[in-house]
């Protein structure tokens, strides 16, 4: 079998790691940036500091933030105006996913205007050309989008276009914790979950091999040792930890796949505008609990990860459910809600939410083949 590895050209680990922007952008030759953001951290103070390295190196910036959560496709065609219209060489994005997703959809359009309808980027768009330059900055622990070849639109029906495209990974990523530490706490838990997920259905994806291998236990063990303590305390140390775990995760999951805790969340988001994070929080627990007899090693490995006590006489029934208990704790630990009812979600919407999941681009990379009645059953389990 032959596997393949994507990865960023270059990026940037450490606190203070920002500085290294001008130098990236001078350096190729680009002047001229279209700046990408959303309101609630433009008027963060960590948006003045990007904006420094920008003016101190004399490059002209033009602001984008008309992003929202769940970023939709007249997010993109407005962001993708303002692009064309103001002679850039490069994009700069400094948010969440939801900034640095809608980056990279006007970064492929921008090179690809055959794809201006954002629509036909859906799945795995036939795209020739290398995205527009990218500078990608998280400001979440979370979604690894600065390192993924993902990037997710929601549609004008509500449905989540997972888009997954080779030429839109960012050309250079900056990960620097300073640009994470006034992250409010429910934004880190949630992000943190997100990551931790991204770890655990790549782990178990039926596309996972020896290097993702590496790269899925890593981010585990680091993400569920250090999440409460970036989130609730903020720990230096552990937002430290947390945001290059969740860059790990990023480099394996990107080049792996996903499974239906993915499919399952996008159709809440899509539907019901669920924070993603929060959405793959709730339902971890039972898809990795309905996943757990069709890989026992491997949920013994992430139980070793987390440092739970199991030995040679657990079951493997037995360890499922250790881990199952270990993650609930773990949210619960975190202040996030524990059911779908909890957030507001309307009961008789399940039949029409297992149906978008069930069709959903990571639904075939779970470990179990599932059907329509399987996804209702374990939207039920989390339900209440």
């Amino acid at each position: 079998m032959v596997n393949r590895i994507i990865l960023n050209e270059t990026s940037y680990f450490g606190r203070g790691a920002i500085t290294k922007l001008g130098e990236e952008l001078t350096s190729r030759g680009y002047q001229r940036v279209l700046f990408v953001t959303d309101s609630v951290i433009y008027d963060n103070e960590i948006t003045q500091k990007v904006l420094n390295v920008l003016m101190d190196n004399n490059i002209v910036y033009y602001v984008f933030m008309d992003i929202k959560p769940n970023p939709t496709v007249d997010n993109v065609l407005r962001g993708l105006d303002l692009a064309r219209t103001s002679d850039i060489d490069a994009i700069v994005a400094l948010g969440g996913g939801s900034v640095i997703d809608t980056a990279k959809a006007i970064s492929i359009i921008m090179t690809n205007p055959e794809f201006s309808d954002v629509v036909s980027l859906d799945g795995v768009a036939n795209t020739k050309n290398k995205g527009f330059p990218l500078f990608a900055i998280p400001t979440t622990a979370g979604t690894a989008a600065e390192t993924t070849i993902n990037y997710v639109i929601t549609n004008d029906y509500g449905r989540k276009m997972v888009c997954v495209d080779v030429h839109d990974i960012p050309t250079c990523s900056i990960i620097d914790p300073d640009m994470m530490q006034g992250m409010p706490q429910q934004l880190a838990a949630t992000t943190g979950m997100d990551a931790l997920t991204h770890a655990m259905e790549g782990y178990i994806t039926k596309a996972s091999w020896l290097m993702t291998d590496i790269f899925h236990i890593n981010a585990m063990a680091l993400i569920y040792n250090n999440l409460e303590k970036a989130a609730n305390d903020k720990d230096l140390d552990a937002v430290e930890k947390m945001a290059y775990a969740q860059y790990i995760a990023g480099m394996g999951f990107s080049n792996v796949g996903l499974g239906i805790v993915h499919s399952m969340a996008h159709a809440l988001g899509g539907l019901f505008d669920t924070p993603h994070g929060l959405a793959n929080a709730l339902l971890l627990p039972h898809v990795m609990r309905f996943n757990g007899s069709a890989c026992p090693d491997e949920f013994r490995n992430i139980a070793s990860a987390f440092g739970l006590s199991i030995d040679e006489d657990t079951s493997d029934d037995e360890v499922v459910e250790i881990v199952v208990d270990a993650i609930k704790e773990l949210s619960r630990k975190l202040y996030l809600p524990q059911t779908l009812k909890e957030i507001g979600i309307p009961y008789k919407a399940i039949p029409s939410l297992a149906e978008r999941a069930l069709y959903d681009i990571c639904t075939p990379g779970n470990p179990i083949d599932v059907d329509l009645d399987d996804i209702i059953e374990i939207y039920k389990e989390a339900y209440n």
